[in-house]
């Protein structure tokens, strides 16, 4: 190894450990309670039958068993010790911009490590699909401290095939791959390239239909990652922008106020219709930035989900 690479190396091992580092500290002050609460006994294993007695749910009934006895029998179950998470990221060429001290990958990284160093402590496996225009790399669930490690280690560093972004790619493979019920974290800036009004329709459509089919299958959380600048633009006159994933630049007058009311018009319309769509299928999401910390609002996103699951 020449000492370039041994230079790269002591990076990737010095920036795994960073965020390492600051995640344990936030599961153990933070979050500490909120994962399991927010998760835990979700799934259920059937484990055996017993003879109906009063009091006992008339829908538990195994009517099987039941016909072959001639007198009723309930399925029992018991609650899942152990859950299966998986981190499905989008790591499209979007998410490599931020406009001050961290990038959206960063960001998503950071996430990602405090889901995956809070799922090991609690014993539940944890495995990692990263895509783009196509699926990058996929890590099926597994437990431990290198696991854990490798999986940070894939998110931060890992060197695109792919530019573009395919929501629906990433949704596809997870419906496909994915036959155990799991917990399901959706982590993507949710910016599509843009086509025309046609093909935009259709994607949208098929983006719906594939999601939708992931929350029948799975517990799914999506969480949306956004920069300041991308609700925001600073009125510092004629900017040229490129857009990442396409090389396309466009050149515009940030200093002209129709512009400016149009485009924050445009961004808000686009965060609220997401979060409408998905609130009608029953998808949880959680929006979080590149400029502020997101352990106190991740915390209140936790509860809420228990507090939810209390009203069932």
């Amino acid at each position: 190894m020449n000492e370039l690479d041994q230079e790269f190396t002591r990076e990737i091992l010095r920036k795994v450990r960073q965020i390492e580092i600051k995640s344990n500290r936030l599961v153990s002050e933070v979050l500490a309670g909120s994962y399991q609460s927010a998760f835990k006994g979700q799934g259920i294993d059937f484990e055996e039958v017993r003879e109906y007695q009063p009091g006992d749910e008339v829908r538990s009934i195994d009517w099987n068993v039941t016909a072959k006895m001639g007198t009723p029998f309930i399925k029992q179950y018991r609650e899942e010790r152990e859950l299966t998470i998986l981190l499905a990221i989008d790591i499209s060429d979007s998410t490599i911009f931020g406009s001050e001290s961290r990038t959206k990958r960063e960001r998503l990284a950071e996430l990602s490590a405090l889901l995956a160093i809070s799922a090991s402590r609690n014993g539940d496996k944890v495995g990692l699909l990263l895509f783009a225009e196509e699926v990058e790399i996929f890590l099926p669930p597994s437990n431990g401290q290198k696991n854990v490690l490798r999986i940070l280690r894939e998110i931060l560093f890992h060197e695109n095939h792919t530019k573009k972004t395919n929501l629906n790619e990433g949704l596809r493979f997870i419906n496909k791959v994915m036959r155990r019920r799991s917990v399901v974290f959706f982590l993507s800036d949710f910016i599509m390239p843009e086509f025309s009004t046609e093909e935009e329709d259709e994607l949208e459509v098929q983006f719906y239909k594939e999601i939708s089919t992931t929350r029948k299958k799975h517990d799914l959380i999506c969480a949306q990652i956004h920069d300041p600048r991308e609700i925001s633009l600073p009125k510092i006159g004629l900017t040229t922008f490129e857009d990442a994933e396409t090389g396309e630049r466009v050149m515009v007058d940030l200093s002209n106020d129709n512009f400016q009311n149009e485009f924050a018009e445009v961004t808000e319309k686009q965060a609220t219709d997401l979060s409408k769509k998905l609130a009608r299928r029953g998808i949880d999401i959680f929006k979080f930035s590149t400029n502020t910390d997101f352990d106190k609002s991740l915390r209140e996103f936790f509860q809420l989900r228990k507090s939810r699951r209390g009203t069932r």
